[in-house]
């Protein structure tokens, strides 16, 4: 099953860099969720560092941001110390939540056919219902994007 606009995200909880994130915890408040490939390439490190120098003005909207690639605990604890990021990074290595959205795609990468996590967002409303999703996400702008509409939602 995948989450579809309008539709509550079934509850779920997954290895964080601050201990266990349970999505239960977050209600009351907007979620963002940003699916991203791989930590420490240049385009995730990007758009992190993207979120995170927003991340004030999210905040200010009562949006709480969180991060989700297959990448272990430990990877994703180096990166966020690395970037200095003011939220929190979730590990997903079964693809739990990967399926529950639907991010995971057929890519080709240096001309190989490769599986894996397709940039993408997604705006949940403090019931969490979700809102609103960008999918392909391109990085140069996307923050932006998603500020306007969590402006909008709240």
């Amino acid at each position: 099953m995948t989450v579809e606009i309008g539709s509550v995200v079934p509850d779920f909880s997954a290895p964080s860099t601050a201990g266990e994130f349970r999505l239960s915890d977050a209600r009351g408040a907007e979620l963002l969720i940003y699916f991203y490939p791989k930590d420490n390439t240049s385009g995730c490190t990007t758009e992190s560092q993207d979120f995170a120098q927003a991340y004030r003005q999210f905040a200010r909207h009562r949006t709480q941001i969180v991060g989700v690639s297959r990448d272990s605990i430990k990877s994703h604890v180096g990166f966020k110390e690395k970037l200095g990021l003011p939220f929190e990074l979730l590990s997903d290595p079964d693809e739990h939540l990967c399926n529950l959205f639907g991010v995971i795609k057929n890519k080709t990468m240096y001309g190989r056919a490769v599986r894996g996590i397709e940039r993408s967002t997604f705006l949940l409303d403090g019931q969490a219902v979700l809102r609103q999703q960008w999918r392909g996400v391109k990085v140069p702008g996307h923050v932006e994007q998603t500020l306007a509409a969590v402006r909008v939602l709240g």
